[in-house]
């Protein structure tokens, strides 16, 4: 990696890694050497605790055990347990959240329940630059349902909800915008809608884990999230879907699967919902993955979500002054807001080369990704990132720009999530 110092920077950095009390949760992830790996908010490395997990339900839980696991290792309560355990950093009591299915399957689930709940309304509103399955399965679920779909931004929205509030059934939004990492205000939209009778939806895919998220407190409706970004739990890993206990005894959901059942095991003909949030349960659990996430979710253990946000502030204000010192005057602008009360986890810088910055970055041993047109996209993770890192990227980048060394027009996407 090319290294030019900024000796201001390079003390601030070594000054703020020396007195980060989160220092040693870095240990409780096996992160590849040379690598400085910016993209845990759509992938998050390896926890250390889960090859061992893995290790023993595949040889012992299925291999030795075999069915008997179902009650024996407590497979058939792991995706309330799971649940549960999510529950804890996204500020649920418990008995509110299930994991298991995608995240695609958990929204459809969470916005044809809403629905149901607001029956007498015809109006679903979402995002206009939600990440893209909001938007698809928002425009299925009304098309379906005989809804209209309006996409208003969160900024608009309680002007909007002023005029046309009594029509809204449902609000869907995600706390944190996918692209630009700008922080919207939880507690005034949900305010906003429950104002005009409206029920809301979070999508905190970008959200758990990387900055406390208090559902009960705010008095959210319905939550849904992933499992494989800063929760660590794989590639593909079981998403959640959290409903509010007020909301437990009206509950219908769109596929109602046998495992849902108040009797699962009785082979009853019609289908009676279990009480609870398990009435959200459809299939049989995904068990390798589930177990895997919630061994990943161990890393967690004694942390203060508080403390994780201020660390995500220091490193993300650190990331945005290296940028204005190194990279603004070579074309780079960040669109990521300077305003901590308003920033996830994340900075994302324009540059019209963003797709091959981001490839060559990653020849230089920097892995942060890209959204179209023209957005690099850096994603930090208060568990393991340091400050010296965020320089080293900013540094990297510096060089590659001015040496103009990449390739103007880079082959292939990678994932986008």
């Amino acid at each position: 990696m090319t290294t030019m110092p900024t000796t201001d920077l390079t003390e601030v950095a070594a000054r703020l890694d020396a007195d980060d009390p989160l220092a040693h949760l870095r240990d409780r992830f096996l992160l590849p050497p040379d690598v400085v790996y910016l993209d845990g908010n759509s992938l998050g490395p390896l926890p250390a605790a889960v090859p061992p997990v893995l290790t023993d339900v595949v040889t012992r839980q299925w291999g030795t055990d075999l069915i008997g696991s179902w009650n024996g290792n407590g497979w058939w309560e792991a995706p309330l347990r799971v649940g549960d355990a999510i529950g804890a950093l996204i500020g649920a009591a418990p008995g509110q959240t299930v994991a298991g299915d995608s995240t695609s399957v958990q929204l459809h689930t969470a916005l044809h329940a809403a629905a149901s709940l607001r029956p007498d309304r015809a109006l679903l509103v979402t995002d206009p630059d939600h990440f893209p399955t909001d938007r698809y399965v928002a425009a299925a679920v009304a098309e379906r349902r005989g809804l209209e779909v309006l996409r208003v931004s969160p900024a608009d929205l309680s002007g909007f909800l002023r005029t046309e509030g009594d029509r809204v059934a449902v609000v869907s939004y995600s706390p944190v915008d996918f692209r630009t990492g700008e922080l919207y205000d939880m507690r005034g939209v949900t305010q906003d809608a429950h104002r005009a009778g409206a029920l809301v939806l979070w999508d905190l895919c970008h959200a758990a884990g990387a900055l406390p998220v208090e559902l009960d407190a705010l008095g959210v409706d319905l939550a849904v999230g992933c499992g494989y970004k800063f929760l660590s739990g794989g590639p593909g890993a079981p998403a959640y879907l959290y409903v509010a206990h007020r909301h437990h005894r009206d509950l219908r959901t769109p596929v109602p699967g046998w495992t849902g059942h108040a009797d699962p095991f009785g082979l009853g003909r019609d289908y009676a919902p279990a009480p609870g949030i398990a009435r959200a349960r459809i299939g049989t659990p995904p068990i390798l993955s589930l177990l895997a996430l919630e061994a990943a979710l161990t890393v967690y253990d004694g942390v203060d979500l508080a403390e994780v946000r201020a660390k995500s502030l220091s490193l993300t204000g650190f990331l945005l002054r290296c940028a204005d010192e190194l990279l603004t005057p070579l074309g780079f602008a960040s669109v990521t807001p300077s305003d901590p009360g308003r920033r996830g986890s994340q900075v994302s810088l324009r540059h019209p080369h963003a797709h091959a910055l981001t490839r060559a970055l990653a020849d230089r041993g920097v892995i942060a990704d890209m959204r179209a047109p023209d957005l690099l996209r850096f994603g930090v993770n208060a568990l393991y990132t340091t400050h010296r890192e965020l320089l080293t990227a900013a540094w990297c980048l510096r060089d590659i720009a001015a040496e103009a060394a990449y390739d103007p027009n880079p082959r292939g996407r990678g994932p986008v999530t």
